[in-house]
């Protein structure tokens, strides 16, 4: 049986900030390469996956993958960004 969670941490909050410091370090090894596009993209994303939001998430992964290659690659290579999408698939993508 596992462990109840401490009383100040909720299920989703460990989830939420697993998403965000995977995308935090994600645009921090894209620095410059990241133009407004790419970080707004990004930040939808790092929202709608931070919610569990599955709807948002795909048309965010559809919008990336056809307009953005590039960072498509670049999240798909990482390796917590890549768990987390492989995660998300689960979710039925």
């Amino acid at each position: 049986m596992a462990a109840p969670n401490p009383p100040d941490e909720r299920p989703d909050q460990a989830h939420e900030e697993r998403v965000r410091g995977a995308f935090d370090d994600l645009e921090a090894r894209l620095g410059d390469r990241a133009d407004n596009s790419a970080k707004e993209a990004l930040s939808r994303l790092r929202e709608a996956a931070a919610r569990r939001d599955a709807e948002a998430t795909r048309q965010g992964l559809a919008s990336v993958r056809e307009q953005q290659g590039w960072l498509w690659e670049e999240m798909t290579r990482h390796p917590r960004v890549a768990s987390l999408i492989d995660e998300l698939a689960l979710w039925g993508f």
